[in-house]
């Protein structure tokens, strides 16, 4: 490994952090931290052919210990959040940097890796477009959960391996264009650097964990992660536009609807990011002020002198399906309740059921101020809230267990959470 100073010695899984930094989760960094200039063993080619691919199977299948697993997507520049990259390193391995658009199926890989630990930051955002490769872990380890769990202040890639490990990456590319090919030599010693300590850092959050008593709360929390199928498509998801809030009328909305679905259809079919179709902000401009002609919508902002006439046309045609619905066929305004309503109109609606959450919430916030980690990590907020909105109708510990238990809530938080709940809905 290249530092500034010129030295080539790595750090080893066998003495991942400074000791000083690994004991003050969330601090500063106690010193200067080392620049990472290189992958130690440089920057591996990337693997685009069967022949490459079936080498690097054979040695992650021969390597030792866990996998650290990264993916970089092109958010901002395609269409949807599949991986252009995907990066991996295990002992005895050496790195991986792999194609996903030359070799699209990799469940051989995941095969000869699943029984080892996948070491991921923030898998959440990588495991959806791992599993479309045909890649999914039997078992993980999420360094970014386990510094919130730990109580780091900044849970980030490059501040947690900065003030754990005493190392500083440079994080400038991590919002390019990964579907760009052939990929630049400095994206590609950003995308190895990423994993290139994940596994020491997974090391020295592990020793944390356990020191502070939270080694248990974290594997719970990593098994229900790799355990979690993947999500449902998200229903109406339209409503989600930017600036949508301003919108307030049912035909506004259907105007939404409609530039929303010409919008995906047109993303989806020249593979680029929706917004570079047309930008949320025009949506909710063309939705507000309802142009009746192309000329009229060519005056809005985001519809102007760089977008042509059949442009112009093509976004005239979803407006006026939107004004010519019937009334019945008009969108409801607000998505449709699964829960409890806003607790803003708690007050209103159920004043008792506003005191509860009132109470809970306060319980929580301190129980969590307590234990050094985020309210949302203690127990989800919406699992409060549909617990104060609607209590079992007898309450008692065992009752309360059982419905955040039903609420997804591992063991660790139904333990800690349900005495304070308990007590915050019966005062």
């Amino acid at each position: 490994m290249q530092h500034t100073n010129g030295s080539n010695q790595a750090p080893t899984g066998s003495d991942p952090a400074p000791a000083a930094e690994a004991a003050d989760p969330g601090g500063t960094a106690a010193r200067a931290a080392i620049p990472l200039l290189e992958p130690r063993e440089g920057i591996p080619p990337v693997v685009a052919s069967p022949a490459a691919l079936a080498e690097v199977i054979a040695a992650f299948a021969a390597g030792r210990g866990p996998v650290a697993v990264d993916a970089e997507r092109a958010s901002g520049y395609r269409y949807g959040q599949r991986a252009y990259l995907v990066q991996l390193r295990r002992e005895g391995a050496g790195t991986a940097l792999i194609d996903p658009v030359a070799c699209p199926d990799l469940s051989e890989l995941g095969s000869v890796t699943a029984e080892a630990e996948w070491v991921l930051h923030a898998a959440t955002q990588d495991l959806p477009c791992l599993h479309e490769i045909g890649m999914d872990p039997k078992q993980l380890f999420d360094t970014e959960l386990a510094g919130r769990l730990a109580g780091f202040a900044r849970v980030g890639l490059g501040a947690m391996v900065e003030n754990v490990l005493g190392f500083a990456l440079e994080k400038g590319h991590s919002a390019v264009d990964w579907s760009t090919r052939p990929l630049p030599d400095p994206w590609l010693r950003y995308a190895a650097l990423d994993v290139e300590l994940l596994v020491d850092l997974r090391d020295a959050l592990e020793t944390e964990l356990g020191e502070q008593g939270k080694l248990d709360w974290a594997r719970q929390e990593f098994a229900a992660l790799a355990a979690a199928p993947p999500a449902a498509p998200r229903k109406d998801p339209w409503r989600r536009t930017s600036g949508m809030h301003k919108v307030r009328r049912r035909r506004q909305l259907a105007v939404v609807r409609e530039l929303w679905d010409a919008r995906d259809r047109i993303a989806r079919r020249r593979d680029v990011s929706p917004g570079k179709v047309l930008s949320d902000a025009a949506i909710v401009e063309a939705a507000l002020n309802l142009p009746a002609s192309s000329r009229a919508l060519a005056a809005l902002p985001g519809f102007g002198q760089r977008m042509g006439r059949r442009q112009l046309e093509q976004w005239q045609a979803a407006v006026d399906r939107a004004r010519g619905l019937a009334e019945s066929e008009l969108p409801q305004q607000g998505a449709p309740l699964t829960g409890p309503p806003p607790p803003r109109s708690w007050a209103d609606k159920d004043p008792a059921a506003a005191a509860r959450l009132s109470a809970a919430r306060a319980a929580v916030t301190a129980r969590a101020e307590g234990l050094h980690l985020p309210q949302e990590n203690l127990i989800t907020p919406d699992t409060v809230r549909r617990l104060c909105w609607e209590p079992p109708a007898r309450l008692t510990e065992d009752s309360v267990a059982e419905f955040l238990t039903g609420c997804g809530a591992r063991p660790w938080q139904v333990e800690l959470v349900t005495p304070l709940l308990v007590g915050a809905l019966r005062s």
